[in-house]
Order: C-alpha cells, then sequence, then structure tokens
C-alpha cells in the first residue's frame, strides 16, 4: 500500500520510515516548510517533499495525519478542499480554496470517496476529520503508546496502538500497528482523554518528576551527571520491581511505611524551592496513598489532614 503524510515530525518520520521497511511507498510528505519536509523524506528513506497541501496526497491509499492535535481540525477542512480535479481559485494561497460548489463537491466526493485517513493523536477521537467524511473519506485515529525521541525511532514491538473509527479506517489501522509489531486495541472514542492522561502518568509526568528530583539535587551541590544518574538508577529499579513483583510490593518511601513523620520533614525542606515542587510532592504522595494502600482509606485520611494542615 501507498502512504502519504502530512505534518511529519517525530511520530511521522518514524512511522513513515518503519512502514517504508515494511513495504509500504511513501508517496508526498508535507511539512509546514520545504527544508523540514526535505528532512522528513531523508530520515524516512523515501517520499516526495511538499511544503503546503497538494492534491498529490490524493495518489496514496492511506493518508497519516501527524501534525499536533491543535491542527488536526484545520487541516482536515483544509485536506477537504483539495482535489486533484479542481484547481485552485485566483487569489487563493496553494491548495485552499472557498467553499465548494455543487460540480466540485461532486468531484471532490469522487476522490475522496473510499480514502482512508487517521490522525495519530491519543486525545483526539476520528470526528475531528468530519470534513473528509462528508466526502466520503473513511476516518479513524491510530495512537501508539509511546514516547518518541527527537534523534532515534524506538522499537514498537509490543506497544500497544489504540485504534478507533469507521470499520475500513480501524481495519487499516490495526494492520499498520500489526505490521509495526505492536497490539492493536480499540477503544471507544470518548474514552481517548482519559487513556491519553494515563499515558501522560506513566511517561511526561515520570520525566517531569526526575528532571524535578535532578534539580533538587543540583541544588544542593550534587555534580548534575551524577544526580540524573542516581535518580535514573532508582527509577530502573523500582519499574524493574513493579514489573516482576508488582505494585504494591514495589512501593517503598516513607508512606508504605506509616513514616508520616518523615512526610512532615519533606514539606518543611522543600518550602525554600518553587511551590510546584511541594505542590507536586504533595499530589504525589496522595496519589500513592489512594492507589497502592490497602487500608480502606484509612492511609489517604491522615495524609490529606496533615497536608492540609
Amino acid at each position: 500500500m501507498s502512504l502519504a503524510i502530512v505534518g511529519a515530525g517525530r511520530v511521522g518520520r518514524a512511522l513513515g520510515k518503519l512502514l517504508r521497511d515494511r513495504g509500504w511507498r511513501i508517496a508526498a510528505v508535507v511539512t509546514c516548510s520545504s527544508a523540514t519536509a526535505r528532512a522528513a523524506v531523508r530520515a524516512i528513506g523515501a517520499g516526495k517533499p511538499f511544503a503546503h497541501l497538494t492534491p498529490e496526497i490524493l495518489s496514496a491509499d492511506v493518508i497519516l495525519l501527524t501534525t499536533p492535535d491543535s491542527a488536526i481540525a484545520a487541516t482536515a477542512a483544509k485536506l477537504a478542499q483539495v482535489t486533484r480535479g479542481i484547481p485552485p481559485r485566483p487569489g487563493v494561497v496553494g491548495a485552499t480554496r472557498l467553499a465548494l460548489s455543487p460540480a466540485e463537491g461532486r468531484v471532490a466526493r469522487s476522490e475522496w470517496g473510499g480514502r482512508i485517513v487517521l490522525h495519530t493523536s491519543g486525545a483526539l477521537d476520528s470526528c475531528v476529520l468530519a470534513p473528509l467524511t462528508r466526502l466520503g473519506a473513511a476516518v479513524g485515529s491510530l495512537h501508539p503508546l509511546q514516547t518518541f525521541g527527537a534523534r532515534s525511532i524506538p522499537s514498537l514491538r509490543g506497544v500497544l496502538f489504540t485504534l478507533e473509527g469507521d470499520p475500513r479506517a480501524a481495519r487499516v489501522a490495526r494492520r499498520i500497528a500489526r505490521q509495526l509489531g505492536g497490539i492493536p486495541i480499540e477503544i471507544p472514542a470518548r474514552a481517548k482523554p482519559a487513556y491519553h492522561a494515563a499515558g501522560a502518568f506513566a511517561a511526561a509526568h515520570m520525566l517531569s518528576l526526575i528532571e524535578g528530583g535532578t534539580q533538587m539535587l543540583v541544588k544542593l551541590g550534587f555534580p548534575k551527571k551524577q544526580a540524573q544518574r542516581g535518580l535514573l538508577r532508582m527509577a530502573r529499579q523500582m519499574l524493574s520491581n513493579l514489573e516482576t513483583l508488582g505494585p504494591r510490593a514495589s512501593w517503598s518511601g516513607p508512606v508504605s511505611r506509616g513514616d508520616f513523620s518523615t512526610v512532615e520533614k519533606h514539606m518543611v525542606a522543600l518550602a525554600p524551592f518553587a511551590t510546584e515542587f511541594s505542590r507536586a510532592h504533595a499530589a504525589m504522595l496522595l496519589l500513592s496513598a489512594r492507589v497502592l494502600a490497602a487500608d480502606n482509606g484509612a492511609t489517604l485520611r491522615r495524609l490529606k489532614r496533615m497536608l492540609k494542615d
């Protein structure tokens, strides 16, 4: 099958390269500038770069939107106006045009009908692609539960891929996930924001917590590299314990031992730091008591009283 990628940043480049390695033909690769489009094509190893939406996108069987969440709706609306059989109107930049006439609408539906359009947002569902649905495209979403760095492509083997959307789009999304070695899971559209928040707990929040801890140790005189390595080593051991022993057997720290006097010392020690440090620490203590303590809420109630005071 062939694939066009719109918004080829970290996720778009990674999926494009991995799918190319598995036999997909990469067609148009669209970003916001010629330079980034060419860089994306080099990273993927195939494709034709474009700095604007182009009718050549329609030469692909599947169109993958990997733009930021805030740009997906506008991109879908502009894509609905990209049709090979209709030239742009005078005075309108690129392939974007005014509302389609009835005749133009029929041409657009003939070209978009049956196309598969997927976006990769974890928080948004396929309704954001409604302008393309109205033209007959099969739309859906496909989100890998993985974090993507700027310089490397992570392995997606064993990664959960959540999907939803039209049946035809969902079938293609499931096929992509399996080809990449992932595990496809279909979820209701309404569940996507909470699902995405759960992913933030494991990745974005953990990164903030470790970097916050690193900055605290640096303020106390630790060399930054040693501080970061020490905290990463401890975090990796915690994750290993979680995987082998389960959450409650891996729980450590003063709250797990009922050592509330140490919690009080922590809160006093955090007072000189920016308020976000003490607030985050208090929030994490309360969350740990909520999800890990097996005492019918007694630990949580005691913590709430202590932190309120």
